[in-house]
């Protein structure tokens, strides 16, 4: 009895004396509800710490703010401010039981989860900062009991669901922001009723639906900003009642129809911003009443017209950008009215005519300006020489005439001068680099006379210089290696003269050298051995003589060499093999002899080597049978060549052209040659071969031409061969031997006889092909080809015929408008610039994507550059097009199918479960990272010529069933050869979007694969940090231009590397995954450093991305 009642004694004493009952009894009741709250917080850094039970009131912790206490009392909790404490876990539905609560900012931190309902109860509550976080699940309807609520900012988490309708009880409403999410529906109209309102912004959703009339009821309304959603419709005549309205920003949209003239009812309107929508007609001409206006951005729509005179009455207007439009007719003079006006941008449109003077002689303050591709005329004004502002000027691709005003640049600092494509006549003013800032010059195809001026020539800056494709003349500008930043450097296609400078070796910079295309003389300087950042090197069709000198192969990051058409002789450097980047080598029509080294098969990446023309002697090493990257081209013919054709050669397996004719080459063709799949021509005329011609289809196809003058060679397509003809050479009916062209003037008389009859053939097909209009498609992309060919459709059955691994298939038009239901919005998966896409399954079971193109000049383009680029490519990374049609307008691709859609709408989207592992595991986003590098890797350094992509982001990388990531959508990607070439002013509109374009883009719209290289870089931050390509961040710590990467720099400028810029949503606490995650994240910078001559190559990308996870 005495042991109970002593246990009993301790058991009270245990609960009476419990430190838990006594700090409950201290503290009060506000401050228990923290702790609670706090429960579900992790405080990495302790940033909590001050939050003690012990203490009787919470009013003195971090973060807390009381009210004044009444009556000698304790005051109630009233704020809580807890912004930017690296913070992560959920907010505790016991947040709701804070009744007093007036203001909560938990913004930058790492909080997930939903927003708890019981917020609705804290109905004193003013401002709710819940931004940059990483909150998810929908916004809660209760919010709505919020009546107090004057800032709901919930930015940059991931929300998804619609607006709650309830979202219109919010009468005391003054900013809603949520711009950044995941949030998607139609605008409630419900949000007319919000009377107090100055500020939507909820840009970078995927809002559907039109933009509700009802709009119209928030009359206090500035700022709208509903960018980067996917809503459609007309815009409403309605915004013409927001008087107040200041900011009006629906850019990246699916908006079509007119621009409504009511918007000039706005008249305080001073940012309008509708690019990138479908808009078409006329620009309203009552946008002229817009008094206030500062920014107008009409770019990237639909609208034709001309440009209205009265938008020369927008006094205050300092940037228009009205490019890639439709827009015709001519400039008009009025421009030069609008005095502020600092930028503006009218290229690739229609407008013809002169440039009125009065734009140069009015725009006082003009800094940037862009008429290019367009079709105007005539001199280019004198009076643009006066701007002393002026630092960007593109004129490129127009017809303008006469010569460049001689003064420019004596008062303008220009950093970007673009006139190229033109017909311009005269000198090259002096004085363009007056002010020490030109970076860009570009004057390519003109009919510009006289030598590069000495102003040019001591231009310190300049880091691009292309000059060719003109009647320029004089000797070697030896002085231009004293520029230290010259990283391109093109004179070809011009007429200079004389040596070529040793000082050539001084340009230590140098990336891209051409000079081809002159009358340069004498020896190549030793000197061009010291350029050890070379990459492109072209001095083809001069007069070059003399050896190759051997130095050249200490120019060991070189790419591309194209010597041909000179006279170089004696034997190649014995050391070639040392460039092992080379891609291309081409030293055709020279006097070069002796043997064709062993080492060129060490050559690894090299896909066209280019021989044929020489003197060379001795046998095929067997060695260039380890060229496994060669594709486009092996031409050693027209030299003179003994022994028999090594059997190596057959494990060529990308070769398209193989071209041995014109030699002494004797023996058999191996039958190894059979397994040349990519074989399209084949020549091995005018040797001494013998044997049967083997039988696989590939040879037996060929014309009789490319086995010719081979006396002891038979079977199809020559002479049939029998156990006479094999082995007695004198009973086979030989053909007369046509004499080998032994000059140069011969050979390119055949090699342009030869060209001539195949573009005539190509251009018969098309021209039989283009009269079968009743044929709704009929092209089919071949495996095993690799190329596009035509079919043979009966007009009666017609059929989209497509090809698909082993089972090769046939379907016609309307089969393909079943499967997608009249191309209904049931089966559609996917909307870009150029169309959209489709999910058809045929009745075959098989299951296809079909986009279908928009109807404009500029979609039938891209619906062009799609068909020949994906048609000629082959890759596990790339999207497969299996076929094509056109029909009545009806602009198809045929793409195979991939399930889990495309990477951004995984990382940020709502993603369904199945394809949540990307989501929450690193290693599948990792191989989504690396398969997307391949296939960005192989366009830019395996495919010849080289395919730059031009619009690489999340969305445009598909994934299939096992995560593997297939890059997609071509439609603005460009087949590179020579970037001086024509191709590069095909390239200068704009190519991406926004988030993902190179800074570098800004002044010299040109694209290379660089750029392709940048946009990859943000899609890798995308993956580690998993936040969208575009951040409108303000206030914060990590302020940024309203892009990822700016965020990014500014997060590192300012925290320094940490793991709180990774993905909240990945397992951190692994601490190789963290540690892999930042590795990727320093690649991503090094891909998105500001200078594209930082930023390494694809190919090195993959190679580090490899190996940073050997090292993790």
């Amino acid at each position: 009895m005495k042991v109970v009642a002593m246990l009993v004694f301790f058991l009270c004493c245990s609960v009476l004396f419990s430190p838990a009952l006594y700090h409950s009894e201290a503290l009060n009741v506000e401050g228990q509800y923290l702790m609670e709250i706090k429960s579900g917080i992790k405080d990495r850094f302790s940033n909590l710490r001050t939050w003690k039970s012990s203490d009787e009131t919470p009013c003195r912790w971090r973060g807390i703010t009381c009210s004044n206490a009444s009556d000698g009392g304790v005051g109630s909790v009233s704020s809580i401010e807890l912004k930017s404490m690296n913070l992560s876990g959920i907010i505790s539905p016991t947040i709701g039981r804070l009744i007093h609560l007036t203001r909560l900012d938990i913004s930058f931190n790492g909080f997930s989860g939903d927003i708890p309902s019981e917020i609705g109860n804290c109905s004193k509550l003013q401002f709710l900062h819940l931004k940059n976080n990483s909150m998810a699940g929908k916004i809660p309807p209760e919010l709505g009991k919020l009546s107090s609520l004057k800032t709901l900012n919930l930015c940059n988490n991931r929300l998804s669901g619609s607006f709650p309708a309830e979202i219109g009880d919010l009468k005391s409403l003054v900013e809603l922001i949520v711009y950044t999410n995941d949030i998607d529906g139609q605008i409630p109209s419900s949000i007319g009723r919000l009377k107090n309102l100055v500020a939507i912004r909820a840009g970078g959703n995927r809002l559907s639906g039109g933009i509700p009339v009802e709009i119209q009821g928030c009359q206090r309304l500035e700022i709208l900003g509903l960018a980067q959603n996917k809503l459609v419709g007309d815009l409403p005549r309605e915004i013409g009642n927001l008087k107040n309205l200041k900011v009006l920003v629906l850019m990246d949209n699916l908006f079509s129809g007119l621009i409504p003239k009511e918007v000039g009812s706005c008249r305080n309107l001073q940012t309008l911003a509708l690019y990138k929508n479908k808009l078409v007609g006329e620009i309203p001409v009552e946008i002229g009443k817009l008094e206030r206006l500062q920014k107008l951005y009409l770019y990237r729509n639909r609208l034709n017209g001309t440009i209205p005179k009265e938008i020369g009455n927008l006094k205050e207007v300092n940037e228009i950008d009205f490019s890639e439009n439709f827009l015709t007719g001519v400039i008009p003079s009025e421009l030069g009215k609008a005095k502020g006006l600092k930028l503006l941008y009218l290229f690739e449109n229609q407008l013809s005519g002169v440039i009125p003077m009065e734009i140069f002689t009015g725009l006082k303050n003009l800094s940037k300006l862009d008429f290019s591709i367009n079709k105007l005329v005539g001199d280019i004004p004198s009076e643009i020489q006066y701007l002393t502002g002026l630092t960007q000027l593109q004129l490129f691709h127009n017809k303008f005439t006469g010569g460049i005003p001689q003064r420019l640049g004596v008062y303008s600092p220009l950093w970007v001068v673009d006139f190229s494509d033109n017909k311009l006549t005269g000198k090259i003013p002096n004085h363009l680099c007056r002010h020490s800032k030109l970076v860009y010059l570009n004057l390519f195809s003109n009919k510009l006379t006289g030598n590069i001026p000495d102003g040019i020539i001591n231009c310190n800056p300049l880091i691009h210089l292309w000059v060719g494709g003109n009647w320029l003349s004089g000797k070697f500008p030896s002085d231009i290696c004293k520029l230290p930043n010259l990283i391109t450097f093109g004179i070809e296609q011009n007429k200079f003269t004389g040596e070529i400078s040793s000082n050539i070796g001084s340009c230590k910079s140098l990336q891209s050298l051409k000079l081809h295309e002159n009358i340069f003389s004498s020896e190549l300087p030793k000197e061009i051995g010291n350029l050890s950042n070379l990459v492109m090197f072209n001095i083809s069709h001069n007069n070059l003589t003399g050896r190759i000198p051997p130095e050249i192969v200490s120019c060991r990051r070189l790419q591309r060499i194209d010597l041909r058409g000179n006279s170089f002789s004696g034997v190649l450097p014995k050391n070639l093999g040392n460039l092992t980047q080379l891609e291309l080598l081409i030293i055709s029509d020279n006097k070069i002899s002796g043997s064709i080294p062993a080492v060129l098969g060490s050559l690894r990446h090299l896909t066209e080597l280019q021989m044929g023309g020489n003197r060379f002697t001795g046998g095929i090493s067997p060695e260039l049978g380890k060229l496994s990257s060669l594709q486009i081209s092996l031409n050693l013919s027209h030299n003179q060549l003994t022994g028999e054709i090594p059997q190596e050669i057959g494990k060529l397996a990308l070769l398209e052209y193989l071209l041995l004719n014109n030699n002494q080459l004797t023996g058999k063709i191996p039958a190894t040659l059979e397994n040349l799949s990519s074989l399209l021509g084949f020549n091995v005329s005018y040797n001494n071969l013998t044997g049967p011609i083997p039988r696989s289809p590939r040879f037996q196809n060929m014309t009789s031409n490319s086995f010719v003058g081979n006396t002891d060679l038979c079977g199809i397509p020559l002479i049939p061969c029998t156990r006479t003809t094999t082995g007695d050479r004198s009973s086979q009916t030989s053909l007369p031997r046509i004499k080998k062209f032994t000059n140069p003037l011969g050979r390119t008389i055949s090699i342009v006889a030869a060209a001539v009859s195949i573009v005539s053939l190509v251009i018969i097909v098309i021209i039989i092909h283009l009269l079968r209009k009743p044929n709704p498609a009929v092209v089919v992309v071949e495996d095993d080809a690799h190329v596009l060919s035509s079919s043979t459709v009966s007009p009666k059955q017609q059929q989209c015929h497509y090809h698909h691994g082993s089972r090769g298939g046939s379907f016609t038009f309307r089969d393909i408008v079943e499967a997608t239901d009249n191309f209904s919005q049931i089966c559609l998966i996917g909307t870009g610039a150029f169309g959209t896409v489709y999910k058809a399954v045929l009745k075959s079971g098989d299951t296809i994507a079909v986009k279908k193109f928009f109807s404009s000049e500029n979609n039938i383009d891209s619906f062009k550059a799609e068909i020949l680029t994906l048609g000629k490519i082959r890759h596990r990374n790339i999207v497969k097009l299996h076929g094509f049609c056109y029909h009545q307008g009806s602009n198809l691709l045929i793409y195979e199918y991939m399930s889990r859609g495309s990477l951004g709408e995984i990382l940020h989207g709502n993603s369904d479960s199945s394809s949540s592992s990307v989501v929450r595991d690193w290693e599948v986003r990792f191989k989504v990272a690396v398969g997307a590098g391949q296939g960005l890797s192989y366009l830019h350094h395996d495919c010849k010529p080289q395919i730059i992509h031009r619009d690489v982001k999340s969305n445009n990388i598909l994934l299939d069933d096992r995560f593997d990531a297939h890059v997609g959508d071509f439609g603005l990607a460009k087949v590179i050869d020579d970037m001086s070439s024509t191709y590069s002013k095909s390239m200068s509109a704009i190519a991406g979007s926004y988030g993902y374009i190179a800074p570098e883009y800004a002044y010299t719209m040109k694209v290379t694969e660089k750029s392709d290289i940048y946009s990859y870089g943000v899609v890798l931050l995308e993956l580690v940090t998993g936040r969208k390509s575009v951040q409108q961040l303000e206030g914060s710590e990590c302020d940024g231009d309203g892009d990822l990467v700016s965020w990014v720099r500014d997060c590192v400028r300012n925290n320094e590397l940490s793991y709180e810029i990774l993905d909240s949503r990945v397992n951190l606490d692994n601490k190789n995954t963290a540690n892999h995650m930042m590795m990727v994240f320093e690649i991503a910078l090094l891909c998105t450093s500001r200078s594209p001559f930082e930023r390494p190559t694809m190919r090195d990308v993959v190679s580090m991305l490899v190996e940073s996870k050997k090292k993790s």
